[in-house]
């Protein structure tokens, strides 16, 4: 009775640790499935800018400004294209984190939640890496796209209202990263719990007696059959007096 409330115990604190840590996997999961959206948005603005972009061709500039036009169209290409590809990255790996990160909770060997949730807060600074290269170079080709389009004056102004952006960019994510910063030794932690208390060891299949009574030889008192048989008239004993009849009664008594 002891060894089953124990593994009872053991249950409940093991399922109630797994629900806690859902709660995380739900958290790091949710905050994928935000970024990939927004990558997905940007790729679709990345590619529009490739194929809607026409710079003016390299007859309308002077003669002695040609090669700086197509040093600015190399730039501008080179960082749509690369903008693309990283916020491409992003759509990818979120995708293939939410889903498989997912099925391993869920469908996994026991302590899967576990593994799939620290799986993804592990993979966030991947993710976050190639999504701020995508941001940058998609704000970086609109520097280069306004003096292909514009005259220097128009030009100039642009690119320092983008230089303005980019910085206030930066400055407002080191200010929220001051502001949300926490030391990762001190973050929350279910190992204690499922490696202690709520660590269920199975009892080997041999180590299981039907009987404590044995003999010297090893072997039990009682054999199957006549461990079934005690059983079963114990069992129509039972019954009978539960209807009230005798547990003598219909048993012949033969006399010589």
């Amino acid at each position: 009775m002891l060894a089953a409330d124990k593994l009872q115990l053991q249950s409940a604190l093991k399922q109630q640790a797994t629900a806690l840590k859902e709660k995380e996997f739900n958290l790091h999961s949710s905050n994928m499935a935000t970024v990939g959206t927004i990558g997905a948005v940007l790729a679709g603005l990345d590619i529009t800018m490739f194929i809607e972009f026409s710079p003016n061709d390299d007859s309308t500039w002077r003669e002695d400004m040609v090669h700086v036009a197509r040093i600015l169209k190399f730039l501008y290409y080179t960082t749509i294209v690369a903008a693309f590809c990283a916020n491409m990255i992003v759509v990818s790996q979120t995708t293939t984190l939410t889903v498989l990160g997912a099925g391993m909770a869920l469908r996994g060997p026991d302590g899967s939640m576990m593994t799939a949730t620290d799986g993804l807060y592990a993979e966030r600074d991947s993710v976050f890496y190639w999504f701020a290269v995508g941001l940058a170079n998609t704000v970086g080709c609109v520097t280069v796209g306004v003096w292909l389009i514009l005259d220097w004056e128009a030009a100039l102004c642009c690119m320092v209202i983008v230089v303005f952006t980019c910085r206030k960019i930066w400055m407002n994510y080191k200010r929220v990263e001051r502001r949300f910063a926490f030391d990762e030794s001190e973050t929350v932690d279910f190992v204690d719990i499922m490696e202690g208390p709520a660590n269920i060891q199975a009892v080997p299949g041999d180590s299981r007696m039907r009987s404590s009574h044995k003999i010297p030889n090893g072997h039990s008192n009682f054999k199957d059959d006549d461990w079934d048989g005690n059983w079963q008239s114990s069992k129509d004993f039972d019954v009978k007096k539960r209807r009230g009849v005798s547990p003598n009664a219909g048993i012949a008594i033969q006399t010589v």
